[in-house]
């Protein structure tokens, strides 16, 4: 059997059986139920599109999340409006969730976004972070500021195995647990750090090293969405209420490559990409449920064209996207421009304009 999940949350087995008395503490209502498998099919969606848009030319370059569905949607439908996510570079899904427009935030991965394309403040998701675990910092300080404006705001850090081998990872939870930053930690820990297997980063289990810092750490089962969603709202009432962090390790598993220009082929094992799909989130959840009456055919037709036109409408404001002003390069550097600054300017737009 797959390894990690020993210790983890769990409220769906793998196939889709849930624990009742478990559930208990879930304050979901049927329609919440549904949302959270709608979010996770256009998740998917989405990904197979962008991965399908990088495969022709469109992205430059495009990190899949298949696989993490339930880990992303689970986790930040647990947010607040006002929470703020910090994402690194392959949180698709939770920028799904927060409402990001996914045309925007795919320009980043086509080279066409300078500055950024959303706004942050508004939509409450950070801007993507390819420097591995420096989110971390972004959102223990985001954090700390919040609590000194009397925010009731927490934010949350998304990471993955490999951050934890930063020093901005224990940076991050030790200034959050001597100043008590309501911070939550959520690491995917999908068992690959590009080629770098999970053994080879750390011995200790991740969500143990919270013991260090002086507060809880959590695994959970990351391809079950619902008790994602439950140890993640858990751990942010706590940093509303109580300002303490919590540190969570969701077990889940990349199925696809680290990015499109990996060739995962050469060090997962298909036997362990094999276990890990039968441990597929969406079919567990999907099982759930049916055998609940929930979803029906055609509740799933209507979940299918949201999906559709997700799609299309990813790949309608990406085809073709033309590239940025250049003249935006100089607009985020000083609040007055200097002559030399200007001058730069000026001739750089004089060659564009001849090309």
């Amino acid at each position: 059997m797959t390894d990690g999940f020993e210790d983890a949350v769990r409220l769906l087995d793998p196939s889709g059986r849930l624990d009742e008395k478990a559930a208990e503490a879930l304050d979901l209502k049927e329609d919440d139920l549904l949302e959270l498998f709608r979010l996770m099919l256009m998740t998917r969606r989405a990904d197979l599109e962008s991965t399908a848009l990088q495969r022709q030319g469109e992205l430059a370059v495009y990190p899949p999340l298949i696989g993490q569905e339930a880990a992303q949607v689970g986790s930040a439908y647990a947010l607040e409006p006002g929470d703020f996510a910090f994402p690194s570079y392959r949180e698709l899904g939770a920028a799904l969730v927060k409402g990001v427009d996914l045309v925007d935030y795919l320009h980043f991965y086509r080279g066409t976004w300078h500055g950024g394309t959303y706004d942050p403040l508004e939509t409450r998701f950070g801007m993507v972070a390819v420097p591995i675990a420096s989110q971390i910092l972004h959102a223990v300080g985001y954090a700390y500021g919040s609590k000194l404006d009397g925010s009731r705001d927490v934010s949350m850090a998304y990471f993955g195995d490999g951050a934890t081998s930063q020093g901005d990872f224990h940076e991050g939870c030790n200034f959050a647990a001597v100043f008590g930053a309501p911070v939550v930690f959520f690491c995917q820990n999908n068992q690959w750090a590009i080629s770098v297997p999970v053994s080879k980063q750390t011995v200790a289990p991740i969500y143990r090293k919270a013991e260090a810092y002086g507060f809880p750490g959590i695994r959970v089962d990351g391809n079950d969405v619902l008790a994602t969603y439950l140890v993640t709202r858990q751990a942010v009432q706590r940093a509303r209420t109580e300002q303490v962090p919590t540190l969570i390790e969701a077990v889940t598993y990349r199925l696809g490559p680290h990015s499109t220009a990996d060739d995962a082929g050469r060090y997962q094992p298909k036997e362990q990409v094999e276990q890990w799909r039968e441990l597929d989130p969406l079919d567990r959840y999907r099982k759930f449920l049916t055998e609940r009456g929930l979803l029906t055919e055609e509740v799933k037709k209507g979940f299918d064209e949201d999906a559709n036109k997700l799609a299309a409408h990813i790949r309608s404001g990406i085809v073709g996207a033309p590239p940025p002003d250049p003249g935006d390069l100089f607009e985020w550097v000083f609040s007055e421009k200097t002559k030399r600054l200007e001058a730069q300017e000026k001739e750089l737009l004089e060659e564009a304009g001849d090309q």
